[in-house]
């Protein structure tokens, strides 16, 4: 069973920016895709950013330019960056874990409140 653990979640104001980490333990061998979620109140749960193990990466759209995710597979960590941060950033950040492209492992999940 792959564990993962965020940090580095918080408050700041829009503009501002935070770096997420995610700490994972287990077979981290088979773990293929890593990723970002997340969930603001009253809407559904959404992809940020993911990465694979080649270090391939995708971005959803309101985050192109301003996120960038990266990985260490040594220790298999991913990493978000977040800059120009906004409102609407505004949510529960998860770290993912999967074997293949989509999500089998999923962290408790990390606070960042964007303040105007």
């Amino acid at each position: 069973q792959v564990q993962l653990v965020e940090s580095g979640g918080g408050l700041v104001q829009a503009g501002g920016s935070l770096r997420l980490s995610c700490a994972a333990s287990g077979p981290i061998s088979i773990i293929n895709t890593l990723g970002w979620y997340r969930q603001a109140p009253g809407k559904q749960r959404e992809l940020v950013a993911n990465i694979n193990r080649g270090g391939i990466t995708n971005y959803a759209d309101s985050v192109k330019g301003r996120f960038t995710i990266s990985r260490d597979n040594a220790k298999g960590s991913v990493y978000l960056q977040m800059n120009s941060l906004q409102p609407e950033d505004t949510a529960v950040y998860y770290c993912t874990a999967g074997l293949i492209y989509s999500p089998r492992f999923w962290g408790q999940g990390t606070q960042v409140t964007v303040s105007s």
